[in-house]
This record gives structure tokens, C-alpha cells and sequence, in this order.
């Protein structure tokens, strides 16, 4: 129908025959589908390597005493020495309350003491002389042990006195907040004009001496690192390097971040200063030098659930995926722990544009050709010039007359 159509078409417009059986038999054939051009990829031979990295974690060093310093009575803040990053010695005056109360109350206890001190000299003063009216039979032992009795008492009231005006005292000496260690005040946690309870932090102090670099690992680190095993310490600010040991190991993990926190021991005339950021490489943890397989991440690409790759059959030069297992990363590469056999040839780039089966070639990098060189001009002889001059003169010549 086609073919008749295309013929009467072509009567009319006076064509030959021949074109006109050409134009049916086209018009009959179906174009076959364009065969899929072989895509050129980049390969690379699958081979055992060193693993480069260790496990590396992020700290800050912090002091292996640090306390909270607070009153040990209530009162109102009315002075405040210590400031954050302070140094300050042992016995040095932090803070200080309102000291009248007990200056009262002290002057209160000193009156008691004064009130049984009298009484305390009364009874013995009463007690000697009776003592003498026995010696004379003046008096019977039951009245001279009565009156022994009431200096006792007398004497246990001063002693009660005594050590109430010792307490308050105390009390009053309690409104000044003293350092009892040397060291650096690390934060603040109330100010002037502030009441506060017995006991409430005021001030925080890092202690001189030993210092520890505190991190966090995750769970499944934490089995290998054990009390007394080697870290290395890399300062971030000159990348110095110290050796230190594990202190402590955290029992349980964080609640919030579901890691557990790790403490190492630094000398302390060798260790950076507080609250420096440091890196930890656990020994324990080491695994630079071991045999792994590593492919550029590249070469990987996702394959339902897990991770894939392009394996090269350089005898049919096709390629089929090939899944793998990975289980960290060595820089900007990642190890493979099962999936690949060295010898195996893996599709390095492209691999996202390849299907199953498909057939490749190997891309082989141009080489830049050389620069041809650039043609001089060739210098003017004494010949032209000769010819230039000669010309310019005749034309003066022409313009003179």
C-alpha cells in the first residue's frame, strides 16, 4: 500500500522508474538498531598493600584533680578575688561572705564562756571551803560530795562553752573561701551579691600535677584498650608527640552519645596546656603495616543493600559486578575485607554507566604531541634595505618637484 502510494506519487512528479523502485524498497526496509559503542574504562589490578592509618580520636587535656570549692556556711557573696585562668596557692583568699552573723554569734559563745567560767570558779571556790569544814568535822560527806558534784557541772558547762565558742569561731573564719591547693581556676559559678547554701560551687580549680587527655570510643574499641596500654599524644597546635598509658577506662557508656570515655596520664612538666585539643592514636588499636586489599572509592558503587564493583574478563572483555565487603578506610581509600582475590582487574571510573555484560575497552591515555615550531621571520638582508632606501628618496625627490 505504501510502496503504491510512494509510486503514483512519484508518476506524477515525471521521476524515473528506477528511483521509483528504489523509493518503494526503502520505504519497505525497517532500520536495525545502532549497536552500543564499547565505552572505554579505566582498570586497576587488584593487589595486597600496607595499611597506612591508624585509629585516630580527638581529646583535650584536662587535669587529673580539678575541684569544686564552695563555702562551707550560707551567706551572701560580698567579694570575689578568683578569676577564670588565675593561678593561685594554697591558702589564698577566693572569695568571701558576709561575716557579721557569726561574728555575732561568736561574741555570743564568748559571753557563755564568760558566764561559765564564774560559775565554774564559784563551785570551786565553794567546793575548797567545804572541803576545809570536813577536815574539822564541821560538816558530814554526803554535803562535801554534793558540793563536788555542782563543780563538776560547773566545769562541764565551761567545757560546753568553750567548745561552742571554739564551733563558732569556725563558722566565722568559714565566710572566707581559701584555695587548698595550688593550681589554675578553671570556671566561676557564682558572683557578688549572690546567697548561697553550705556547700553551693563557687569556684572551680584545676590542681597542679599530673595531666590526662580524656576521649571517647566507641563500643566496639573499647574491649581493645585496657588500663596501663600505650597511647601516642599528637599536640594539634605544633604536632609534638608524648607518649602517655591509659589511667582509666569508663565502665559504662555516655547516655547521650552512646561512647565510652578513656583517660590517659601525661607527665606533667611535658603535656600541653589545659584544655588543648589534642589527637590519640590507642596502640591497641594499631594496625598500620598489616596486609589489606584497598580500592578507590571510585571503583565502589551501591547495589541494593550493599557495595559492588566492575570485575574485567579481559578474555571476553565484559564486565560483571562483583559484590564486596568493606570494613574501613586507609585515607581517602577503602579496605576491602572479603570479595576480590589479587590479580583481578576492577573498573576504576565510569562505573555508574556500565551494565552487566557489557563490553569495554581499556583506556589507554593519549600521548601529548610535540609543538611544531614556530617560523622564524627571516631577518631583512642589506640587500632590501638597500632597495627601502633608494625607494624612500626617489619619492622625496618626486615630492620636491
Amino acid at each position: 500500500m505504501l510502496a503504491s502510494s510512494a509510486g503514483r506519487a512519484a508518476a506524477r512528479l515525471g521521476l524515473p522508474l528506477a528511483l521509483i523502485a528504489a523509493l518503494a524498497l526503502s520505504a519497505c526496509s525497517k532500520h536495525e538498531p545502532a549497536p552500543e559503542p564499547v565505552r572505554a574504562v579505566k582498570v586497576l589490578t587488584v593487589g595486597v598493600g600496607a595499611f597506612n592509618t591508624d585509629h585516630e580520636f580527638a581529646g583535650e587535656v584536662k587535669a587529673q584533680v580539678e575541684s569544686r570549692l564552695g563555702f562551707r556556711v550560707a551567706g551572701k557573696i560580698v567579694a570575689r578575688q578568683a578569676e577564670v585562668g588565675q593561678r593561685v596557692k594554697v591558702g589564698q583568699v577566693l572569695a568571701q561572705l558576709d561575716p557579721r552573723d557569726y561574728q555575732l554569734a561568736a561574741d555570743a559563745a564568748r559571753a557563755q564562756v564568760a558566764a561559765a567560767q564564774t560559775n565554774r570558779d564559784l563551785a570551786a571556790a565553794d567546793f575548797k571551803r567545804y572541803t576545809a569544814l570536813k577536815d574539822q568535822n564541821f560538816i558530814s560527806g554526803a554535803e562535801l560530795e554534793r558540793r563536788e558534784t555542782t563543780l563538776k557541772a560547773a566545769q562541764a558547762q565551761l567545757d560546753q562553752a568553750q567548745a561552742q565558742l571554739t564551733s563558732q569561731g569556725n563558722q566565722a573564719a568559714y565566710a572566707n573561701l581559701l584555695a587548698d591547693a595550688s593550681g589554675v581556676i578553671t570556671a566561676i559559678e557564682a558572683e557578688p551579691g549572690q546567697v548561697v547554701s553550705a556547700g553551693m560551687p563557687v569556684v572551680r580549680i584545676a590542681r597542679d600535677g599530673s595531666r590526662d587527655v580524656v576521649f571517647a570510643v566507641p563500643e566496639d574499641k573499647v574491649a581493645a584498650i585496657q588500663p596501663g596500654s600505650e597511647v601516642k599524644v599528637r599536640n594539634w597546635s605544633d604536632n609534638s608527640e608524648m607518649m602517655g598509658k591509659v589511667r582509666e577506662v569508663a565502665a559504662s557508656a555516655d547516655p547521650v552519645t552512646r561512647t565510652f570515655q578513656i583517660k590517659v596520664s601525661l607527665d606533667a612538666k611535658t603535656s600541653p596546656a589545659l584544655g588543648a585539643t589534642v589527637y590519640v592514636s590507642p596502640k591497641a588499636l594499631s594496625r598500620a603495616g598489616a596486609p589489606v586489599i584497598k580500592l578507590p572509592t571510585s571503583a565502589l558503587r551501591q547495589e541494593g543493600q550493599g557495595t559492588a564493583v566492575w570485575v574485567l574478563d579481559k578474555a571476553t572483555m565484559t564486565v560483571k559486578s562483583v559484590p564486596v565487603k568493606l570494613t574501613t578506610a586507609d585515607g581517602n581509600e577503602a579496605v576491602v575485607a572479603s570479595g576480590l582475590q589479587p590479580g583481578m582487574l576492577v573498573v576504576s571510573a565510569g562505573v555508574h554507566v556500565l551494565s552487566p555484560g557489557q563490553k569495554v575497552s581499556i583506556y589507554q591515555e593519549r600521548s601529548a604531541l610535540p609543538a611544531a615550531p614556530t617560523p622564524e621571520a627571516p631577518a631583512p638582508s642589506q640587500e632590501a634595505g638597500v632597495a627601502t632606501a633608494g625607494t624612500a628618496q626617489a619619492a622625496t625627490l618626486r615630492a620636491a618637484k
